[in-house]
């Protein structure tokens, strides 16, 4: 790839998302806080959050294949722009006060099923419009994004309910939106390149081909396998976890919602600083390894939020800010992995696969930990999660398909100066290595 393919367009892009997330953070919040006032049901907020869940884990690997057959660019475009649409005619039906429950869930369900088809896309068209050298600092940067939306979201949204009617707030998300919108209109999203076969008969494969296609992508490569089931098990013991950080806070601490919320924020300023210095110092040359160092350091965090003795809240906190700071670590490095390592063509499928496979392990941790922690409390299970994540974290240096996975899919072994040596754990400098 070309070094000197200016990252403007890019930034373009980004920036325009970014600011319609940050409109997006804050309607999240506004709409829960409504369903919590209005109806003050448990049901209601569960099923919401199902709602959200079930597009991207049923259809995300059908949408997928739709974004490695469409033109990316348009399929950012097209998502954005149901989704603003959707939001603006919930605001009408707020504005005549005609809104119903299920007005929110469709617009919830139509928001995720947005994402299931824009997050593929947009990870799909970084890999094209950055040089590989840089992209484990761009997911630097996209996780300071991931949590300053995660500080900032609920309090902008508690300040917009506190000065606008509900419809005002939508409003804003809609105007927000325009601005990942337009500029799909005027910039160049690079699409990959056709297979030969394509290029013989001018035809794309059917569908139903292509997905098959794929599957046995993923199948036959040991390291991407190995990426997506450390996903799944990150997602299945930690995400419940974390749901029970409240409880920890008030049941075990003594804590009320300041404290709670000190804790959320802290963590939201550990994935910022984490995504800062990733973003500034690039990770290990050999991206799994920064990955694996960050999993272990996570799952420390983890434990060392369960392991505080009840008197010391402030060693929790601690705990926060280091598991907050060690997920950029982690989820940086294996986005630019897939980002550098996949084919083009395929990563519209690879990702979309990967990220329904480790969602849907987050609704089944659900059902497990809540039984759980009423029989044996919350802090055992902060500390077993945190305990199996640093396991994991430590037993990846030790599996060789993993530790190659950057290296793509041949099984043939490596030449002798491919193979790792002391200088892979040195920090990249920004040049590439190809």
């Amino acid at each position: 790839m070309n070094n000197s393919k200016s990252l403007r367009p890019f930034f373009i892009i980004w920036s325009g998302q970014a600011l319609s997330l940050v409109g997006s953070a804050a309607v999240q919040f506004a709409l829960v806080w409504w369903l919590t006032q209005e109806t003050g049901s448990a049901t209601i907020l569960a099923t919401s959050s199902l709602v959200a869940f079930l597009p991207q884990v049923l259809l995300g690997p059908f949408a997928g294949v739709l974004v490695d057959r469409w033109s990316r660019r348009w399929t950012m475009f097209l998502a954005d722009s149901v989704i603003a649409l959707a939001t603006l005619l919930l605001a009408y039906l707020f504005w005549i006060e005609a809104i119903e429950i299920w007005h929110i869930f469709a617009l919830v369900f139509v928001r995720s099923l947005g994402s299931a088809f824009h997050g593929p896309a947009m990870q799909a068209s970084t890999s094209l419009m950055v040089p590989h050298e840089h992209l484990t600092r761009i997911q630097g940067i996209n996780q300071m994004l991931e949590g300053g939306l995660g500080i900032i979201g609920a309090p902008l949204g508690a300040l917009l309910l506190a000065t606008l009617p509900m419809q005002g707030i939508l409003a804003i998300d809609v105007v927000t939106a325009l601005f990942a919108i337009i500029p799909l209109l005027f910039i160049f999203v690079p699409q990959p390149e056709k297979s030969a076969e394509e290029l013989a008969t001018g035809q794309k494969e059917s569908y139903w081909t292509q997905m098959r296609q794929g599957l046995a992508y993923v199948w036959a490569w040991p390291g991407i396998l190995l990426l997506m089931l450390l996903a799944m098990l990150v997602n299945f013991v930690l995400t419940p976890v974390i749901s029970l950080l409240p409880l920890l806070v008030s049941d075990y601490f003594g804590g009320g919602a300041w404290e709670f919320g000190l804790m959320q924020s802290t963590f939201g300023v550990g994935i910022i600083v984490g995504g800062l210095i990733l973003g500034a110092w690039g990770g290990f040359k050999k991206r799994i390894y920064t990955s694996l160092m960050g999993l272990v350091g996570l799952g420390i965090g983890i434990s060392l939020t369960g392991l505080a003795p009840a008197n010391l809240y402030w060693l929790a906190v601690v705990g926060g800010f280091i598991s907050g700071s060690m997920i950029a670590m982690v989820n940086g490095p294996v986005r630019a992995i897939l980002q550098a390592a996949v084919a083009p063509d395929m990563q519209g499928r690879v990702m979309s696969l990967i990220g329904s496979l480790a969602t849907a392990m987050t609704p089944i941790g659900l059902v497990l930990a809540g039984p759980l922690a009423d029989q044996f409390g919350e802090r055992p299970l902060f500390i077993i999660a945190g305990l199996a994540t640093v396991l994991a974290g430590i037993a990846g240096f030790f599996i060789p398909a993993l530790l190659t996975v950057e290296d793509g899919r041949s099984n043939t072994p490596p030449s002798p100066d491919e193979e790792t040596s002391p200088e892979e754990m040195q920090p990249e400098t920004g040049v590439s290595s190809a």
